[in-house]
């Protein structure tokens, strides 16, 4: 078979909209057929996606796939974005220099000392809701819980919530390969109000990261004008997208799966088991971010060309019966699998640790307040957003 003669096949395959609702049964007939895909990505761009996880693990820490792409145009892209100036796109020795300035804030020590705050602010959320009789799972608790935590954490006002979620769809929705004015529009809203809080916060210091960041100027860590805006904006916008979705598929796959969510409110002691069952399941990151062939190489016997797009399907990779056993089906007793939700290798997720205690609190703390929940639609009726890097629901109504 011609791989190359494939891609058109491909490209149909994935990126449609039943594709995006359900690309489990897609992922079982590209894993038991090839593991490496050549595929035209939405963007435009020709590459390859990697669907297996023996694979997917190598590719990840495969040093020839590179983050900065501007390496390939000589360091001087023509649209390069102001967002990729952070460790997600970056290479060694700039991702160590740039994870280093923010990783202290994200150790699981750091992390454990929030507890307490994100259950209050838990707490705060489902109390507001507790006499509706309904829940909209997303609205009302799944974004607003992590954007209040990475807000308080960065230190910017949490009542610009909304505008951050606004921008942030733009940002991830721009991953399909949309470039309509509104995105850009939303993108120049976002560094217009980073840039006016950057300002403020040179001026008069105050709790957060962004101070802290702003004010190690003179030291060997200073950042770039530019880096400052790419950390920034990586984590405002990755510190609640992973974490929003997270608690909204987890909820709707124990949903779907009633005596594993009767199982877990009965033994709430499940819940560390449970929440790395549901990150494998069904995570909240469907694909990496991009990688590119640095030079002309062979990997796992295929071709490929420098220049060309490398991306995991994580969530594939996480189905694949060759690492588990049963993938298809959610088991919150599950040995701790060695999933890839969060990625692995230098680029593992910086806030793993936050996420995970932020969907623990959130998914006890509802089932305990909230034991009868109910999707009030049906699930067929469900809206699952667009782009390529995060897999979840617009909205997600429960009766409670």
């Amino acid at each position: 078979m011609n791989l190359k003669n494939s891609l058109s096949t491909t490209a149909q395959t994935l990126f449609t909209k039943e594709f995006i609702k359900n690309p489990y049964p897609a992922y079982k007939k590209l894993r038991e057929s090839h593991s490496i895909y050549p595929t035209l990505f939405p963007s435009g761009e020709h590459g390859w996606i990697i669907t297996r996880y023996e694979d997917a693990v190598d590719a990840l820490k495969d040093n020839r796939f590179i983050k900065d792409n501007s390496k390939l145009a000589g360091g001087n892209m023509e649209h390069e974005s102001i967002f990729t100036h952070n460790m997600l796109f970056a290479d060694p020795p700039d991702h160590k220099r740039l994870r280093g300035l923010v990783q202290k804030e994200f150790t699981p020590k750091m992390i454990e000392g929030m507890r307490q705050r994100i259950q209050a602010i838990t707490d705060q959320l489902l109390s507001e809701v507790s006499d509706k009789g309904s829940l909209n799972l997303i609205d009302d608790f799944a974004f607003p819980l992590p954007i209040i935590v990475i807000s308080e954490m960065l230190g910017v006002p949490t009542e610009d919530r909304d505008k951050f979620r606004i921008w942030s769809n733009s940002l991830i929705e721009g991953s399909n390969g949309d470039n309509d004015d509104l995105i850009y529009q939303h993108m120049n809203e976002f560094i217009h109000y980073l840039g006016e809080w950057f300002g403020k916060v040179r001026k008069t210091p105050v709790p957060g990261l962004i101070s802290r960041l702003i004010h190690t100027e003179g030291s060997d860590d200073q950042l770039t004008e530019q880096e400052l805006y790419g950390v920034v904006s990586l984590l405002i916008i990755a510190g609640h997208e992973t974490t929003v979705n997270l608690i909204g598929n987890s909820i709707l796959a124990l949903l779907e799966n009633p005596e594993q969510l009767q199982l877990l409110i009965e033994k709430p002691e499940l819940i560390h088991s449970a929440l790395e069952e549901l990150l494998r399941y069904n995570g909240p990151v469907e694909f990496s971010t991009s990688r590119w062939v640095s030079e002309d190489l062979v990997f796992k016997g295929i071709e490929m060309s420098k220049g060309e797009l490398v991306v995991v399907a994580l969530n594939s990779a996480n189905h694949d019966p060759n690492q588990m056993e049963d993938p298809e089906i959610l088991n919150i007793t599950r040995e701790k699998s060695r999933h890839l939700a969060f990625g692995t290798g230098i680029h593992l997720c910086l806030g793993a640790p936050l996420a995970r205690l932020e969907g623990e609190i959130a998914i006890s703390s509802l089932l305990k307040r909230f034991p009868h929940i109910e999707l009030s639609i049906h699930p067929n009726e469900l809206e699952w957003r667009p782009g390529m890097i995060v897999r979840g629901v617009k909205e997600i109504p429960l009766s409670i």
